[in-house]
């Protein structure tokens, strides 16, 4: 996978074209979120368009490396809070692992992500969220 390619991924994010995501990642990718399974394609919408609904996402990419095998970076990710994310809307999704926040809001988090890449596809992913 190049560069290029992960832009790609990343442009589909940013425009919440989640079918346009999830087709990175081939049939039956580990994919898991902070402990969300998201391993269907309705999961992976559900789940994105419920937190976009309510936050604005963006990741900066600080550091990049690729290889046929893995995709590997450190960035920051940017949440704005277009309304109130409510500890209560988090527990009826199931999400009691994630903070709320208030309309206004920012935060942003440093985040190390690593891809594992078969065929040009994502078949797994882990994130590490650091201070």
């Amino acid at each position: 996978m190049t560069r290029e390619d992960y832009d790609r991924y990343a442009a589909a994010f940013n425009a919440r074209d989640y079918d346009a995501v999830y087709d990175f990642y081939a049939p039956g990718a580990h994919l898991t979120f902070f402990g969300v399974d998201l391993a269907t394609r309705e999961a992976f919408r559900d789940f994105y368009g419920f937190l976009h609904d309510h936050v604005e996402e963006t990741l900066t990419i600080e550091r990049f490396a690729a290889s046929d095998e893995l995709v590997a970076l450190e960035g920051v990710i940017r949440i704005e809070a277009r309304k109130d994310l409510t500890a209560e809307a988090l527990a009826a999704q199931g999400l009691e692992q994630f903070f709320p926040i208030r309309k206004g809001e920012v935060q942003e988090l440093r985040q190390y992500i690593h891809y594992h890449v078969t065929d040009g596809q994502f078949t797994g992913v882990s994130c590490a969220l650091m201070e």
